[in-house]
């Protein structure tokens, strides 16, 4: 009997999803919305209730994040390890505070932490917080931290219930973040229910 599928070895697979980095983009992409989705329904904030029907659907955001200058927001006042600038909807300085990490042989990054978005929307001032996890792959990993280029990466910030001040008070929603590698910027979308 003839097989009708070919398994290939697992070198062959590593490699192909290591050289398409439309293949990776999107494992990445499915794995971090379902991951993201399975703790968002533990602590019921994705229920489908009357409160998330579209009358309550919240404002789409979109613009694009930079590695900010100390002039531009400085990280080390806030005991951050790096801040964005975030330009488009969101106007101001997004501080990271990364508290897990790991990187295995082959370039594969995971990584987790908080942060603190400070700046305006629409003009008005305000702050939230967000937890967030990124994924992403390297060229490779030395001593369990990336080492070489980043090949692609993404990550998802749902808003911490709560965190809300000024102009974010009662907010709630999550944020999308892609790297564009060649460009040195971090273009997001996401959608903030006020």
């Amino acid at each position: 009997m003839k097989k009708l599928f070919k398994v290939k070895p697992v070198e062959q697979v590593k490699s192909f999803l290591l050289k398409d980095s439309k293949v990776m983009f999107s494992l990445l992409f499915i794995f971090l919305i379902a991951s993201c989705q399975k703790e968002a329904m533990k602590d019921g904030s994705q229920v489908n209730t009357e409160e998330n029907s579209d009358a309550k659907a919240g404002a789409r955001v979109s613009g694009v994040g930079y590695y900010a200058t100390a002039d531009e927001c400085d990280a080390a006042s806030q005991g951050a390890t790096y801040a964005l600038k975030m330009t488009g909807d969101l106007e101001g300085c997004l501080y990271i505070f990364i508290e897990k990490y790991r990187c295995s042989g082959d370039g594969r990054y995971y990584e987790t932490g908080r942060e603190i978005f400070v700046g305006t929307y629409k003009g008005q001032p305000g702050s939230f917080k967000t937890t967030y996890k990124f994924a992403a792959l390297f060229e490779g990993c030395k001593d369990g931290a990336p080492a070489g280029v980043e090949i692609i990466g993404l990550c998802n910030h749902p808003i911490v219930k709560g965190s809300g001040e000024g102009v974010f008070a009662g907010a709630t929603g999550e944020l999308h973040f892609w790297d564009n590698i060649p460009a040195g910027k971090f273009p997001y979308r996401g959608v903030i229910r006020l």
